[in-house]
């Protein structure tokens, strides 16, 4: 049995809560890393693509080689690659953390494609989007302090 600082013999229950909070902060730190991953493989994708089709322009009711042309773009191509990553990402996160966890606190996302919007793209964001914005940034701090799992046991290391 594990020793306690007094020199004590810890109980098994006292060294099995140690466990389960190490198993617990590294769920959570692998959680916050892949979250990150997510949020920018999704924001630089995006971007990428919004530049490169602002500057083709409107895709609608034009042939289909127009499509294949902008795809062909290295831009568009990064920007795929990324959403695919994002993708991918995404998926094994959601395989260990809630949706009703991943999902709101992802959406960080959508405040950086937002600030990317204005600064990198010089795009017009009206004061009611950045109302919208800092509601998203309250909902993903108050989300952000719960637990990314309600079912920490099924959780596959």
């Amino acid at each position: 049995m594990p020793v306690t600082e007094s020199g004590s013999v810890a109980s098994a229950e006292t060294s099995s809560g140690r466990a389960d909070t190490s198993v617990r902060a590294r769920l959570l730190l692998k959680t916050r890393i892949l979250t990150v991953i997510v949020v920018l493989t999704q924001v630089v994708g995006d971007y990428f693509l919004s530049r490169v089709l602002h500057q083709v322009g409107s895709l609608v009711g034009r042939p289909a080689t127009a499509f294949i042309l902008a795809f062909l773009n290295p831009w568009v191509a990064v920007g795929v690659a990324l959403l695919i990553l994002w993708l991918f990402s995404h998926m094994v996160l959601l395989s260990w953390a809630d949706l009703s966890y991943v999902l709101p606190v992802t959406s960080i996302g959508y405040v950086l494609i937002a600030l990317t919007g204005r600064f990198f793209l010089h795009e017009s964001v009206s004061m009611l989007r950045w109302c919208g914005v800092l509601l998203i940034v309250a909902g993903v701090i108050v989300v952000g302090r719960t637990a990314p799992s309600s079912h920490p046991q099924e959780v596959h290391e």
